[in-house]
């Protein structure tokens, strides 16, 4: 038999180096994605190639047992497994039936309200980069008795970089460390270069860390692969065009009750337990049966597919694995989020696609959505299991899935398996206790008590402050969470606050320009009487400007309010929930100062997609990541406001975010820094941009003409960026590149740097970045290719022992 992926390696150079098993594991297809060219299409995950339901429970069933032979049976019946969404969601279930007695969770990309998240992490070359963790029991990850948590298995299809696990590693160790991890893959594919930074890891926290996997190897990759393979895709789309047209299926497909166990969830995104694999088991049969009545009996239903749906795999598996028992000629695969380019040749992994919109309304918005290897390979029935929350007209609609399904089998039908409501577990399930008012200048802020009403409850007599090369080693370290402490506030020198006062008197024309052009689009798009939110800290100078801006043009008092928001941890909720309980949450404007990568934009629509009363479009100053569509400027330039700490801020902190001091029904905290005063120059900084509005106002009026006619699309280019940067600068971490002037500034003031990127001939903006990086030792490199002013490396591998007694960073080499 010709391999899966002759066809690639012919035209790429791309090349599979390992065990003998590899070929067999693996093919190749092109992806149609900017980050990555290649895709390795595995033969028996179940996801992109149909394959017997018993091969595909059967290798992870078998990854499950090695596992529970590494760690033993007293620790096998401690240990926890946590799989990946959203292709390796029945893999880990499978390798956690192996193991036997461990309890499943696999991450999601579809946010619960009435679930808190108990983690997140990028999945940095993905399509669909962000996972939210969600059990329903709170205590999931503590699992393992009185001697402490239990060893944490996560399971992914592939081991490539390890960028995606180590990410999650460093997530999880900082809120629930442990003693022990163990990854498991079917297929072991990380460079030489790459597994050193696991072992780095398990050195730095004391952890033991093993992988476990069916094949090891390498895949070989020419350096001009990821142009080239665009190339090719775009000369493949160029001579075939997808043949599938939207239709509706000739005969409405056959709708089949389950009979699924009240009560059993449906799959592990919020947490499967030994005891509902029992209940399972115990059902499947019976299930089974009421299929092939169904279908009217094996020889009616010919070959069938069961097909799953996104994340939702494992059930659909077990079904299909149950038919299988039966008697039925079954094969199993699953629709997916993974634009593939398909190509009808027996050298290639992907020979057909059939693609269909979005039906479950993801919080992402809508999209396109695939089914591969299903049209043309001869299936007598197609059967599609999907969830409750998936079976929306969309799904029955022309052009959808259900009839491009009945384009490639002559007879469709439809399984549909109810979608587990979490029902949190908290000792308290009576009415959250009322809110307080919001904090306010000069009790707490140097603002004017008009400015800015602060959703946030008073830290300042709390020690929380800890040198910056300490946070930094216990961040890195996986030990603690950015928010959980405070950076030594950063007092400028004489040299630097002269900067300042040189950056605000030749910027302050330009940020007013760029006030005006925000707010006028927020009033004439977003709502007529805007209730701004901003984001503290940096987004409060911003709100505080558009409201005096709207309060001087249109002589309309604006509510503006300042809450927390926490990469990694989301938005407060109890501040979301007195704005709801206080004005209308479609007037609710979020502002922010600029964006990077965009970071905190996708924080913001994942956390507020459990609040969907509120709209969680950021509008900004200065959008140089092109990752808004409501901004004032694109341009990457010096925000004076970002050239100092609490000083600029209203004498107000970073927020905090610390469970001892934090309850479930506290605002996020953050402190008053009284005895900074006479550094203060918060109103100052208002009133110098304040004082430019009647000079700009005409050109205002202009930008704001233009931008109304304008494709202001976001085009993520900085977050593309950013992740070009880490690879290059061999950090593989998206979270210690900090993009942008502003962002710049930050990782020199509060984090430990490595070294500043610097785009060749910046002048004035740079200024200040230049004399914080001559203070602080730190290499700044001139470059031609960025498509920002600047960019900040936070120190990749940073110890205290690295810098030396001075607190100085260490050289790039």
């Amino acid at each position: 038999m010709v391999w899966t992926g002759t066809w690639v390696s012919d035209r790429l150079g791309i090349e599979l180096a390992g065990d003998d098993e590899l070929r067999g594991l693996l093919g190749l297809a092109l992806r149609r994605n900017p980050r990555r060219a290649h895709l390795l299409v595995s033969g028996v995950l179940g996801k992109h190639v149909p394959q017997l339901p018993s091969v595909v429970h059967g290798h992870g069933v078998t990854l499950g047992r090695r596992v529970r032979a590494l760690l033993g049976p007293e620790e096998a019946a401690r240990a926890v497994v946590l799989g990946y969404a959203e292709t390796a969601t029945a893999l880990g279930h499978a390798v956690a039936d192996g193991l036997e007695t461990a309890p499943y969770l696999h991450s999601t990309r579809r946010p619960v309200a009435s679930v808190p998240s108990a983690g997140g992490f990028e999945e940095s070359h993905s399509h669909a980069t962000s996972h939210l963790l969600l059990p329903e029991d709170p205590a999931f990850f503590d699992r393992g008795g009185e001697a402490g948590r239990g060893p944490l298995v996560l399971v992914d299809d592939e081991f490539s970089t390890g960028n995606t696990v180590l990410n999650t590693l460093r997530d999880l160790h900082a809120r629930h460390p442990r003693d022990h991890y163990v990854i498991v893959a079917l297929v072991d594919m990380r460079a030489a270069g790459d597994a050193g930074r696991l072992a780095a890891f398990a050195e730095e926290t004391g952890a033991r860390v093993d992988v476990v996997a069916h094949a090891r190897g390498t895949v070989r990759l020419p350096e001009d692969v990821l142009a080239r393979g665009l190339r090719l895709v775009e000369e493949q789309d160029g001579r075939t065009a997808d043949p599938l047209v939207p239709c509706a299926p000739a005969v409405a497909p056959v709708r089949l009750e389950l009979g699924w166990p009240a009560g059993l969830p449906d799959g592990g995104r919020h947490g499967f337990t030994p005891d509902h694999r029992a209940r399972l088991r115990e059902a499947l049969p019976a299930m089974a049966a009421r299929i092939v009545d169904g279908l009217g009996g094996p020889e009616q239903a010919g070959r069938v597919l069961v097909l799953g749906f996104e994340e939702l795999m494992y059930a659909p598996l077990v079904l299909a694995r149950a038919l299988e028992e039966a008697g039925l000629d079954v094969r199993f695969s699953t629709t997916t989020r993974s634009p593939v380019l398909a190509v009808d040749d027996p050298g290639y992994a992907i020979r057909t696609r059939l693609a269909f919109p979005a039906h479950d309304d993801p919080a992402d918005g809508p999209g396109e959505r695939y089914a591969y290897n299903v049209a043309g390979v001869g299936f007598d029935t197609v059967l599609a299991v999907v969830d409750s929350a998936a079976d929306t007209p969309a799904l029955h609609a022309p052009g959808g899935l259900l009839a491009q399904l009945a384009t490639a089998a002559p007879r469709v039908a439809l399984a549909v398996v109810p979608a587990h409501t979490p029902v949190p577990r908290t000792p308290d399930r009576q009415e959250p206790p009322v809110l307080p008012a919001p904090l306010r200048g000069p009790d707490f802020s140097s603002y004017e008590p008009d400015d800015v009403g602060w959703l946030l409850q008073d830290l300042s007599a709390v020690r929380l402050e800890a040198p910056v090369e300490e946070r930094e080693e216990a961040v890195q370290r996986g030990g603690a969470h950015y928010a959980e402490s405070l950076p030594v506030e950063y007092q400028p020198t004489e040299e630097y606050q002269e900067l300042y006062r040189d950056a605000l008197a030749g910027s302050a024309a330009r940020i007013a320009r760029a006030v005006g052009t925000v707010t006028e689009l927020v009033l004439a798009e977003r709502s007529p009487r805007p209730v701004l939110v901003s984001l503290a800290r940096a987004g409060t100078p911003v709100g505080v400007l558009m409201r005096r801006w709207a309060r001087h043009r249109h002589g309309t008092e604006l509510p503006h309010y300042a809450v927390s928001i926490v990469r990694g941890r989301g938005i407060d909720a109890n501040a979301l929930r007195w704005l709801a309980a206080h004005h209308d949450p479609a007037d609710v404007v979020f502002v922010d100062g600029w964006t990077g990568k965009g970071a905190i934009t996708r924080e913001l629509a994942d956390a507020l997609a459990g609040f969907p009363d509120f709209d969680p479009e950021i509008a900004v100053l200065a959008d140089p990541g092109s990752c808004v569509r409501t901004y004032g400027t694109r341009e990457d330039f010096l925000i004076p406001s970002a050239c100092l700490n609490s000083t600029v801020s209203g004498l107000i902190s970073r927020t905090v975010l610390r469970d001892d001091l934090v309850g479930p029904h506290d605002y996020h905290g953050a402190k008053f820094y009284r005895e900074l005063s006479g550094s203060d120059v918060s109103r100052d900084f208002v009133v110098a941009v304040e004082d430019r509005f009647d000079e700009v106002a005409d050109a205002v009026d202009q930008q704001v003409k233009e931008a109304a006619s304008a494709d202001r699309a976001p085009t993520w280019e900085g977050w593309a960026a950013v992740e070009r940067i880490s690879e290059e600068q061999g950090i593989h971490d998206v979270n210690l590149v900090k993009p942008g002037v502003g962002e710049t500034t930050r990782v020199l003031l509060r984090r430990v740097p490595w070294k500043i990127l610097a785009r060749r001939g910046a002048g004035a903006d740079l200024a200040h970045i230049r004399l914080l990086a001559e203070q602080r030792g730190v290499p700044v490199e001139e470059r031609d290719d960025l498509p920002y002013t600047c960019v900040g490396l936070i120190h990749p591998r940073y110890t205290r022992g690295a810098t030396g007694a001075d607190g100085k960073a260490v050289g790039s080499a």
